[in-house]
């Protein structure tokens, strides 16, 4: 499957979910990872007016969990679940949109572990986060496929 189709493909799946909620759209695949972005706004704000990082720490769990699918080898037969999620969050965003990119540390049959690194409009740092994925064998019967 080409990188266009993949984008397609996981933008397709963001209907009716948190992604969609929260204005997530992948935007690019290439060498150097998978890249989204998101609004910033109230939808997103903490009480203060900032972004929330819950927000941000989805918005890296979502693209950190996508790149391990659309690099699955079987991605009929397999499927990505998130075991840990470990962000680290320096500057706060008001409004604008943030710009994630997501890379492989490690990408083993059984996990993947994923560095997500999230900028603002100007390219400074927001937030950092590693991920753990497991990569599931899915029998025929698996109601999840």
């Amino acid at each position: 499957m080409e990188h266009s189709e993949k984008l397609t493909l996981l933008n397709e799946r963001r209907a009716g979910t948190l992604m969609e909620t929260l204005g997530i759209r992948y935007t690019g695949l290439d060498e150097a990872g998978l890249h989204a972005e998101m609004p910033v706004g109230p939808q997103v704000h903490q009480p203060m007016g900032l972004l929330h990082g819950g927000a941000t720490a989805a918005l890296a769990e979502t693209l950190g969990s996508a790149f391990s699918f659309v690099s699955l080898p079987h991605p009929d037969r397999q499927a990505v679940v998130g075991q840990t999620l470990v962000a680290h969050h320096v500057r706060s965003v008001k409004d604008g949109t943030v710009r994630g990119t997501a890379r492989f540390l490690h990408q083993g049959k059984r996990s993947h572990v994923v560095e997500i690194r999230i900028e603002d409009e100007h390219g400074h740092l927001v937030s950092t986060a590693t991920l753990t994925n497991a990569i599931l064998e899915l029998s025929a019967s698996d109601p999840t496929k």
